[in-house]
Protein backbone atom coordinates (compact mmCIF):
# COMPACT_ATOMS: atom_id res chain seq x y z
CA UNK A 1 0.00 0.00 0.00
CA UNK A 2 1.46 3.22 -1.01
CA UNK A 3 -0.32 6.39 0.35
CA UNK A 4 1.05 9.99 -0.77
CA UNK A 5 1.41 12.86 0.80
CA UNK A 6 0.99 15.54 -1.35
CA UNK A 7 3.39 18.40 -1.45
CA UNK A 8 0.50 21.33 -1.54
CA UNK A 9 -1.18 19.85 1.25
CA UNK A 10 1.99 20.27 3.76
CA UNK A 11 1.98 22.99 6.76
CA UNK A 12 3.46 26.05 5.60
CA UNK A 13 5.01 28.93 7.26
CA UNK A 14 6.16 32.19 5.75
CA UNK A 15 8.32 34.30 7.58
CA UNK A 16 10.02 36.57 5.39
CA UNK A 17 13.85 35.24 6.09
CA UNK A 18 12.18 31.41 6.14
CA UNK A 19 9.59 29.41 3.37
CA UNK A 20 9.27 26.24 5.71
CA UNK A 21 6.89 23.57 4.22
CA UNK A 22 6.18 21.08 7.18
CA UNK A 23 5.40 17.11 5.96
CA UNK A 24 4.41 16.12 9.38
CA UNK A 25 3.40 18.24 12.54
CA UNK A 26 5.84 20.70 13.62
CA UNK A 27 5.59 24.02 15.30
CA UNK A 28 2.40 25.94 15.22
CA UNK A 29 1.34 23.80 12.54
CA UNK A 30 -0.66 20.92 14.01
CA UNK A 31 -2.60 18.21 11.68
CA UNK A 32 -3.21 14.81 14.21
CA UNK A 33 -3.42 12.85 11.16
CA UNK A 34 -0.11 13.64 9.77
CA UNK A 35 2.22 13.36 13.66
CA UNK A 36 4.97 11.39 12.24
CA UNK A 37 5.26 8.00 9.84
CA UNK A 38 7.30 4.92 12.16
CA UNK A 39 10.46 6.46 13.83
CA UNK A 40 10.34 9.57 11.36
CA UNK A 41 8.60 12.58 13.43
CA UNK A 42 9.60 15.70 10.61
CA UNK A 43 10.40 16.22 7.31
CA UNK A 44 10.88 20.32 6.36
CA UNK A 45 11.67 22.07 3.22
CA UNK A 46 13.35 25.20 4.16
CA UNK A 47 14.45 28.05 2.27
CA UNK A 48 16.46 30.32 4.25
CA UNK A 49 17.50 34.10 2.46
CA UNK A 50 21.43 35.16 2.39
CA UNK A 51 22.98 35.67 6.12
CA UNK A 52 19.33 34.35 7.54
CA UNK A 53 18.71 31.56 9.64
CA UNK A 54 17.69 30.24 13.10
CA UNK A 55 19.53 31.61 16.44
CA UNK A 56 21.03 29.53 18.77
CA UNK A 57 18.10 27.03 20.52
CA UNK A 58 18.05 23.70 22.02
CA UNK A 59 17.09 20.29 21.33
CA UNK A 60 16.95 16.82 23.38
CA UNK A 61 16.47 13.15 22.72
CA UNK A 62 16.20 13.33 18.52
CA UNK A 63 18.10 12.05 16.24
CA UNK A 64 18.12 15.94 13.34
CA UNK A 65 19.54 14.67 9.96
CA UNK A 66 20.37 18.01 7.55
CA UNK A 67 20.50 17.55 3.79
CA UNK A 68 21.01 20.56 1.77
CA UNK A 69 20.03 20.50 -2.23
CA UNK A 70 21.37 24.00 -2.93
CA UNK A 71 23.42 26.91 -1.20
CA UNK A 72 25.52 25.98 1.74
CA UNK A 73 24.42 26.02 5.37
CA UNK A 74 26.88 27.23 8.69
CA UNK A 75 26.33 25.15 11.83
CA UNK A 76 27.59 25.56 15.09
CA UNK A 77 26.68 24.12 18.47
CA UNK A 78 27.51 23.44 21.92
CA UNK A 79 29.63 20.65 21.67
CA UNK A 80 32.23 23.11 20.14
CA UNK A 81 31.22 22.18 16.55
CA UNK A 82 30.82 24.36 13.41
CA UNK A 83 30.94 23.48 10.37
CA UNK A 84 29.50 24.26 6.60
CA UNK A 85 26.73 22.28 5.23
CA UNK A 86 26.84 21.99 0.83
CA UNK A 87 25.07 19.06 -1.58
CA UNK A 88 26.04 16.03 -1.22
CA UNK A 89 26.39 16.60 2.55
CA UNK A 90 24.88 14.50 5.12
CA UNK A 91 25.13 15.83 8.74
CA UNK A 92 23.30 14.07 11.54
CA UNK A 93 22.86 15.42 15.08
CA UNK A 94 21.60 13.12 18.33
CA UNK A 95 20.63 15.94 21.01
CA UNK A 96 20.14 13.18 23.45
CA UNK A 97 20.65 14.14 27.04
CA UNK A 98 20.58 18.19 25.15
CA UNK A 99 22.50 20.25 22.91
CA UNK A 100 22.03 23.94 21.97
CA UNK A 101 22.92 24.76 17.69
CA UNK A 102 22.25 27.55 15.65
CA UNK A 103 22.32 27.15 11.81
CA UNK A 104 22.25 29.90 9.23
CA UNK A 105 23.12 30.66 5.95
CA UNK A 106 26.16 31.13 5.11
CA UNK A 107 26.21 33.23 2.26
CA UNK A 108 25.48 36.39 1.89
CA UNK A 109 23.92 36.02 -1.63
CA UNK A 110 22.39 33.27 -2.28
CA UNK A 111 19.36 31.67 -0.82
CA UNK A 112 20.06 28.19 0.73
CA UNK A 113 17.58 25.12 0.20
CA UNK A 114 17.28 21.89 2.58
CA UNK A 115 15.93 19.02 4.16
CA UNK A 116 15.79 18.98 8.14
CA UNK A 117 14.86 15.44 9.00
CA UNK A 118 13.93 13.96 12.79
CA UNK A 119 13.67 10.78 13.62
CA UNK A 120 12.98 9.77 16.99
CA UNK A 121 15.87 7.88 18.88
CA UNK A 122 15.81 4.16 19.79
CA UNK A 123 16.93 5.32 23.03
CA UNK A 124 16.79 8.37 25.79
CA UNK A 125 19.12 10.04 27.14
CA UNK A 126 22.36 9.09 25.22
CA UNK A 127 25.27 11.75 25.19
CA UNK A 128 25.12 14.38 22.47
CA UNK A 129 27.40 13.78 19.26
CA UNK A 130 27.64 14.94 15.55
CA UNK A 131 29.02 13.72 12.56
CA UNK A 132 28.96 14.58 8.69
CA UNK A 133 29.80 12.99 5.48
CA UNK A 134 30.00 14.17 1.98
CA UNK A 135 28.25 11.26 -0.63
CA UNK A 136 29.04 12.23 -3.99
CA UNK A 137 26.94 12.55 -6.75
CA UNK A 138 28.57 9.84 -8.65
CA UNK A 139 27.87 7.70 -5.91
CA UNK A 140 24.45 8.74 -5.79
CA UNK A 141 23.64 8.57 -9.51
CA UNK A 142 21.34 5.69 -10.88
CA UNK A 143 21.67 4.10 -6.92
CA UNK A 144 20.63 3.98 -4.01
CA UNK A 145 23.60 5.17 -2.10
CA UNK A 146 23.28 4.52 1.65
CA UNK A 147 23.85 7.50 3.86
CA UNK A 148 22.45 7.35 7.49
CA UNK A 149 22.28 3.95 9.59
CA UNK A 150 22.10 2.17 12.69
CA UNK A 151 25.32 0.99 12.34
CA UNK A 152 27.16 3.59 10.30
CA UNK A 153 27.74 0.63 7.60
CA UNK A 154 29.48 1.70 3.90
CA UNK A 155 30.44 4.61 5.16
CA UNK A 156 27.17 6.08 5.88
CA UNK A 157 26.57 8.42 8.67
CA UNK A 158 25.02 6.44 12.36
CA UNK A 159 21.29 6.75 13.21
CA UNK A 160 20.14 5.74 16.75
CA UNK A 161 17.54 4.23 15.45
CA UNK A 162 16.46 1.05 13.23
CA UNK A 163 16.32 2.69 10.27
CA UNK A 164 18.11 3.12 6.67
CA UNK A 165 18.35 6.27 4.89
CA UNK A 166 18.85 5.97 0.90
CA UNK A 167 19.48 9.14 -1.56
CA UNK A 168 19.60 8.87 -5.09
CA UNK A 169 19.85 11.40 -8.18
CA UNK A 170 17.82 9.68 -11.34
CA UNK A 171 18.57 10.80 -15.03
CA UNK A 172 15.38 10.84 -16.87
CA UNK A 173 13.75 7.40 -17.26
CA UNK A 174 16.55 6.01 -14.93
CA UNK A 175 15.47 3.30 -12.47
CA UNK A 176 16.20 1.59 -9.37
CA UNK A 177 14.32 -0.79 -7.11
CA UNK A 178 14.52 -1.38 -3.44
CA UNK A 179 13.52 -4.73 -1.61
CA UNK A 180 11.33 -4.24 1.19
CA UNK A 181 11.86 -7.19 4.17
CA UNK A 182 8.63 -8.43 5.72
CA UNK A 183 8.10 -6.63 9.12
CA UNK A 184 9.29 -2.70 7.74
CA UNK A 185 7.91 0.09 6.10
CA UNK A 186 9.39 2.97 4.05
CA UNK A 187 8.67 6.41 3.63
CA UNK A 188 9.60 8.18 0.21
CA UNK A 189 10.80 11.87 -0.37
CA UNK A 190 10.91 13.56 -3.26
CA UNK A 191 13.15 16.06 -3.12
CA UNK A 192 13.32 17.40 -6.87
CA UNK A 193 12.16 16.21 -9.78
CA UNK A 194 8.94 13.74 -10.29
CA UNK A 195 9.66 10.11 -10.23
CA UNK A 196 7.31 6.71 -10.51
CA UNK A 197 7.39 4.69 -7.76
CA UNK A 198 5.32 1.34 -8.93
CA UNK A 199 1.91 2.41 -9.77
CA UNK A 200 1.81 6.19 -8.75
CA UNK A 201 3.55 9.55 -9.33
CA UNK A 202 4.78 11.82 -7.33
CA UNK A 203 6.16 15.26 -7.99
CA UNK A 204 8.73 17.60 -5.74
CA UNK A 205 7.46 17.90 -2.08
CA UNK A 206 5.25 14.98 -2.41
CA UNK A 207 5.73 11.92 0.09
CA UNK A 208 4.62 8.45 0.21
CA UNK A 209 4.14 5.89 3.30
CA UNK A 210 4.71 2.48 2.10
CA UNK A 211 3.78 -0.52 3.97
CA UNK A 212 2.57 -3.90 3.03
CA UNK A 213 4.86 -3.48 0.02
CA UNK A 214 7.59 -6.00 -1.09
CA UNK A 215 9.51 -4.32 -4.39
CA UNK A 216 10.03 -0.89 -4.39
CA UNK A 217 10.67 0.13 -8.25
CA UNK A 218 11.06 3.57 -8.38
CA UNK A 219 11.77 5.72 -12.09
CA UNK A 220 12.49 9.37 -12.42
CA UNK A 221 10.27 10.63 -15.26
CA UNK A 222 12.35 13.67 -15.18
CA UNK A 223 15.84 14.34 -13.95
CA UNK A 224 15.59 13.86 -9.86
CA UNK A 225 16.32 13.44 -6.35
CA UNK A 226 15.39 11.11 -3.94
CA UNK A 227 15.13 10.03 -0.30
CA UNK A 228 13.88 6.69 1.11
CA UNK A 229 13.53 5.62 4.83
CA UNK A 230 13.98 1.94 5.21
CA UNK A 231 12.28 1.91 8.90
CA UNK A 232 10.93 -1.04 11.07
CA UNK A 233 7.32 -0.75 12.35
Amino acid sequence: MITIRPAQARGAVDIGWLDSQHTFSFGEYYDPDHMGFATLRVINEDKVIPSKGFPTHGHRDMEIITYVLAGALEHKDSLGTGSIIRPGDVQRMSAGTGIRHSEFNASKTEPVHLLQIWILPDQTGIEPSYEQKTFTEAEKSGNLRLVGSRDGRDGSVTIHQNVDLYATALAEGETVSHILAEGRVAWLQVARGEVQLNDQVLAAGDGAAIAQESLLRLQAIVPAEVLLFDMAK
